[in-house]
């Protein structure tokens, strides 16, 4: 148990280090190359916080856990809107004008829905993970085209580091991130199986939250540093990724077969968690309260008890 303890702290600390300086790197990045936050928050940082979930869902999905597979990404989703955007609104108020935003809203939703309807069959097969990882490459390259055609105020950013410095910060701040996502999750896991719980479970809370924690650790600290742009990107990234790309690339390399737990329940929770959050976005005008985040935060309490009982 002091092994877990220290694995732990090690992973918190790594995790926030890391989030500090990828965010610092993004913002110079974006503010270098002239594209909005949200687009940078989208890709590099959506898509680099998500590596975890990468990993650890081939790494299942290879040792015949499907569970853990399909639940690690659909679980983060969900803990990326409940938990992280609940907690990052705490910090700052996010502003719902940004150039972009119901675009890759609709993306997300969109593959949300995808996700849903495939899931009805019982199994994630190959030829879908096939669509799913070219959707995902349409998807990214109408985003660099339209992106870069896009007004960007860097009015935040004066001064930006040069980019061979920016791009040091983003490749450390994801090192740091993916280590200490890996030392917190064998830590958290291990404790978990103790106290007897499922790989369903497992998958759907304690892997799910500590896959997600790059992005908790990446969101929060752009909301103390007033760049919620990135916060936003970071979490619509994050999820479209989760799905297109790790169920995708899993599924074309080992067919996922899908529990009916997971189908009925998980993910149509993880889907109404998306049309909150896409509906409050494009309904508010101006930013959105800080008090929204505590619904959220309310929503995912209940989501865990569920789980749990």
């Amino acid at each position: 148990m002091l092994i877990d303890t220290g694995l732990l702290a090690l992973g918190l600390a790594l995790l926030f280090g890391g989030g500090d300086a990828l965010v610092r790197g993004a913002v110079s990045l974006a503010a270098r190359l002239r594209v909005p936050p949200l687009l940078v928050g989208l890709t590099i940082v959506g898509f680099g916080t998500s590596m975890p979930e990468m990993l650890v869902s081939l790494q299942a999905a290879m040792a015949g856990l499907p569970d853990i597979a399909v639940g690690n990404a659909v679980g983060s989703n969900t803990a990326n809107i409940l938990l992280i955007l609940g907690l990052t609104m705490l910090v700052a108020a996010m502003p719902t004008r940004i150039d972009g935003l119901g675009r890759d809203l609709a993306a997300m939703l969109a593959s949300a829905v995808a996700l849903a309807v495939v899931a009805w069959t019982g199994t994630l097969s190959a030829p879908v993970g096939i669509a799913f990882v070219a959707v995902l490459a349409g998807y990214l390259g109408y985003c660099a085209k339209t992106g870069r055609s896009t007004p960007c105020d860097t009015a935040a950013t004066p001064c930006p580091m040069p980019v061979w410095k920016a791009l040091a910060l983003v490749g450390g701040g994801l090192a740091a991130l993916v280590f200490g996502a890996d030392c917190l999750i064998d830590g958290a896991t291990r404790i978990a199986r103790t106290f007897g719980l499922s790989e369903a479970v497992i998958g759907l809370t304690v892997v799910a939250v500590g896959t997600s924690l790059p992005e908790l650790a990446t969101s929060v600290t752009a909301a103390f540093r007033r760049q919620p742009e990135i916060a936003i990107g970071n979490v619509v990234g994050s999820n479209i990724f989760n799905i297109l790309a790790i169920l995708g690339v899993t599924a074309t390399l080992a067919p996922v077969p899908i529990a009916n737990r997971i189908a009925t329940f998980d993910i149509p929770v993880m889907l109404v968690a998306s049309l909150a959050l896409a509906a409050l976005l494009l309904a508010i005008p101006g930013r959105v309260p800080r008090l929204a985040g505590l619904p959220f935060l309310a929503a995912y309490g209940w989501y865990c008890a569920t789980l749990l009982a």
